[in-house]
Order: structure tokens, then C-alpha cells, then sequence
């Protein structure tokens, strides 16, 4: 396990793959009322675009860190989906924490498509940007 991540000097990516995972999960606990409640938000689906880009930066960032360890592209392939899984898992899971532990928030499967959206796109970008073919 510790050589999927060597520490043995701190990574750029990876404290800013860390920081973007808190600062995710404190945006996906925010209480509803914290919210504006504009109208035309709802219109353009803009809490879908947010879902999508947060997924897309946090996928790209973990595939980022796992360039560095030096694997194969075979390997980094396969380490990929599984970070774009583990995003997906990430975002189902924070709909049931938003349902049972947050004021004001509910499960929405539209969260959970455009977790998924966002992971897939940033797992495309991480192949076409970090895998050397």
C-alpha cells in the first residue's frame, strides 16, 4: 500500500488533491438555508454543473498524484478507474450523509449522475493527459 503514494517527499498534488477533497465534502455539507435561493439557478441546473465540475477537478487531481508513482500505463489505466469509482462511491455516499445528517439537504439521484458525469470526465481528461499510449 505505501508504495501506491511514496512519501518520501510531500507532493504538491497531493496536498492539493487532499485540500479539494475538504473542501468538497465541507461544500456538501453546508445546511440547505445557507443557499440563495435564486430562481434562475434552478433553470440553468446550476447545482448539476457544480456537482460535475467538483468530480471532474477531484478525479483529475487523484489521477495527477498516481502519475508520479512511475507506473506503467496499463497500471495507471486500471488505478484511474478505480479513483473515478472511488469519486463516484465518494459523491453516492455524501447524498445519503446530506439526506441523514444535514439540515435542510436530501438525497437527489440527479447529484449522483452528474457525480458520475464529473468522473467520467475527469477520468477521459486524466487518460488522454497523463497515459502515454
Amino acid at each position: 500500500m505505501w508504495k501506491l503514494f511514496p512519501l518520501r517527499k510531500i507532493n504538491l498534488f497531493f496536498v492539493l488533491a487532499i485540500c479539494w477533497l475538504i473542501i468538497s465534502t465541507i461544500l456538501l455539507i453546508i445546511p440547505g438555508n445557507e443557499f440563495p435561493k435564486e430562481n434562475w439557478l434552478d433553470k440553468i441546473w446550476f447545482d448539476k454543473w457544480v456537482h460535475i465540475g467538483m468530480f471532474v477537478i477531484m478525479v483529475a487531481l487523484w489521477c495527477r498524484v498516481l502519475k508520479g508513482t512511475g507506473k506503467k500505463s496499463s497500471q495507471l489505466n486500471k488505478m484511474f478507474v478505480i479513483i473515478s469509482l472511488a469519486g463516484l462511491a465518494y459523491g453516492t455516499g455524501m447524498e445519503f450523509v446530506q439526506r441523514d445528517l444535514v439540515v435542510n439537504r436530501s438525497f437527489d439521484i440527479g447529484d449522483i449522475i452528474a457525480d458520475g458525469i464529473g468522473c467520467g470526465i475527469g477520468l477521459l481528461y486524466s487518460r488522454r493527459r497523463y497515459i502515454k499510449n
